[in-house]
């Protein structure tokens, strides 16, 4: 059986994941409690030797999904609330790249966000992000591909260098 210090490793991935995903601090850091909160109750469902981390994302992904239909907690916020922390402040370049990445992120639709996350921040496997949302791993890697270039597009619309005319 896990132990605390197993599910606590994870408490940081948890909670990065989960701004990643609500946009917003409050809403994630419910979604982390309750996510903790159902892993405790039902730790006699995990399988020793599997993937705890992978098992905690799952939890949390349900959850996450569930209330994101019922429109629990108001889960969509405007996504200028969010920011994603950083242990370092980044320059102020940095930041406005950041930012516009996280503004990004928030208008991909979920399930493109969610592996570009887990894949992208998390650094799942394609079968580890394929066993937490129970999905082929063909699904999670079109997901992320068609994610990947809505980023690079959104990103690109947003630099200056794209709106710049050559005129000779």
């Amino acid at each position: 059986m896990a132990d605390a210090e197993g599910i606590i490793t994870y408490i940081p991935h948890l909670r990065r994941y989960a701004r990643a995903l609500t946009g917003d601090y409050t809403s994630s850091e419910d979604l982390v409690q309750d996510t903790l909160e159902r892993a405790w109750g039902r730790m006699a469902l995990w399988r020793p030797g599997s993937d705890l981390r992978a098992w905690l994302f799952t939890i949390m992904h349900n959850l996450y999904i569930n209330q994101v239909k019922s429109g629990a907690r108001g889960l969509l916020r405007d996504s200028d609330q969010a920011e994603l922390e950083s242990p370092v402040l980044p320059a102020q370049d940095d930041r406005l790249e950041l930012s516009d990445l996280n503004k990004a992120l928030q208008r991909l639709p979920n399930e493109q966000r969610e592996v570009v996350l887990l894949i992208g921040l998390e650094q799942l496997s394609y079968d580890e992000a394929s066993k937490v949302l129970s999905v082929p791993i063909g699904t999670v890697m079109s997901r992320l591909s068609r994610g990947r270039e809505q980023l690079r597009s959104m990103m690109n619309r947003g630099s200056s260098s794209a709106q710049l005319k050559v005129i000779k």
